[in-house]
């Protein structure tokens, strides 16, 4: 992609009110829009980025769900149904605007914020025998939630994007296998984002819904708002909701005094709970087993992550002072050409063409950055950017037949001969990624 094409230009400042790393380098490098607090629009690389972590938890999840799309709009007889609606603290309505739309409707609607009052009536309209069991659906939507402290960028929004699988099942066991297949696939993910040595399932409370423990999956982070007690040795935490400080019930539940375990800060970036018969039974959700009798489905489960807030988490965790660090799996392009000419009808101009044309015949993803812009500027807003290779050619390296290729993550420059280009390309990404 060429950069004078994206139409957008970094920033040297972010809004006064932005506090945390990721919102500010994510504004500043024009990932981001700040809409207002707690709600943000996705530009050409943000939104790049964000597909692409979409795009890897799609494919885990594709192993062990069906992805469908709900409405972001319900009827409220659906949450009055659950009796969620005066108990969710986060939960939006969306009303007719002004008295020319009331005119046409003045109907009330619930803007989700989670989807168990809309899955299961399609699961209940599927599941009529034991033969359909198990049933299991995500998709990934945005979601709203009327959040208090909208003041961490992508970690804490008012509007966010959202994976959320939902399972029934009608056998205990085969919820329990289901259920840590489903840690499995979550785990999977993080270490394809390449945040899998960093997160941890860690034990929580079930809340609302159940008696038996929920999990989070938590990485470690400075920028975290969770404490987290954490075993590496076993690679599990707890939350510290679940820490009681009493020793002798640590040891019954756990094994051992967990409150003895070192404290970290973490972030949330998924969770899994087993919500057991209380949205079935809201519903009714029967089924007809081997012996014609009717039966309600018993076990139901709910897995979520965050995929904007995963992007959040991946600039607090690798954004250095100079700006953004992408992991290879996420980076909106692999490399970047960074053409320091001085005008376009130069060699370095010429040359830089060619070198990007050359890696887009070889399937590279390349953002070749052909502004008239001076290299000062370029190469400022080439760290800033955060792609993982940078390949700058200025006239200085053309007249000696080399280009310099800089590795992100570690600032380490090569200088690699223009003939050589490919070759070394290839060695030096499969080395260093």
């Amino acid at each position: 992609m060429l950069h004078s094409k994206m139409f957008v230009k970094t920033k040297k400042e972010a809004p006064t009110d932005e506090v945390s790393k990721n919102a500010i380098l994510l504004y500043k490098a024009n990932y981001l829009y700040k809409e207002m607090a707690g709600a943000y629009s996705f530009l050409p690389m943000g939104l790049r980025v964000l597909n692409k972590i979409e795009n890897i938890v799609r494919k885990h999840m594709d192993k062990i769900g069906n992805e469908i799309l709900m409405t972001s709009l319900a009827p409220k007889e659906l949450w009055e149904q659950t009796g969620r609606i005066d108990k969710v603290d986060v939960l939006f309505k969306a009303v007719a605007a002004n008295e020319n739309s009331k005119n046409k409707s003045n109907n009330e609607y619930i803007l989700n914020s989670t989807h168990e009052e809309l899955v299961t009536p399609i699961a209940l309209d599927f599941g009529r025998s034991y033969k359909d069991f198990p049933i299991a659906y995500y998709q990934i939507q945005t979601k709203f939630r009327n959040e208090p402290r909208a003041k961490s960028g992508l970690l804490r929004g008012r509007e966010f994007r959202m994976k959320d699988l939902y399972s029934f099942h009608i056998e205990e066991q085969d919820f329990v296998n289901y259920y840590e297949q489903a840690k499995k696939s979550y785990m999977d993910v993080y270490t394809e984002l390449g945040l899998g040595d960093d997160t941890f399932i860690a034990s929580a409370s079930g809340g609302d819904f159940t008696n038996r423990f929920s999990h989070e999956f938590q990485t470690v982070t400075d920028a975290g708002e969770d404490i987290i007690y954490i075993d590496r040795d076993k690679k599990v935490s707890y939350n510290q909701e679940v820490v009681s400080g009493n020793a002798e019930e640590n040891i019954k539940n756990f094994g051992y005094d967990i409150s003895k375990l070192p404290q970290v800060k973490a972030c949330e970036i998924g969770n899994i709970f087993p919500l057991e018969t209380k949205f079935t039974k809201a519903f009714n959700f029967q089924y007809t087993d081997k012996d014609n009798q009717k039966k309600l489905v018993e076990y139901m489960g709910c897995y979520g992550i965050g995929p904007s807030r995963i992007m959040g988490v991946l600039v607090e965790k690798f954004g250095d002072d100079r700006g953004l660090v992408w992991p290879k799996s996420v980076a909106p392009f692999q490399m970047e050409v960074v053409s320091l000419h001085k005008e376009k009808s130069d060699e370095v101009y010429k040359k830089s063409e060619e070198i990007y044309q050359d890696l887009l015949k070889n399937s590279y993803d390349i953002l070749w950055d052909d502004r008239d812009l001076s290299p000062g500027n370029k190469l400022t807003d080439a760290d800033l950017y955060g792609i993982p290779l940078q390949i700058i050619l200025g006239q200085k390296s053309l007249e000696k037949g080399v280009v310099e290729v800089k590795i992100r993550k570690n600032e380490e420059v090569r200088e690699v001969k223009l003939e050589d280009l490919l070759i070394e390309i290839s060695k030096i990404w499969q080395e260093t990624f």
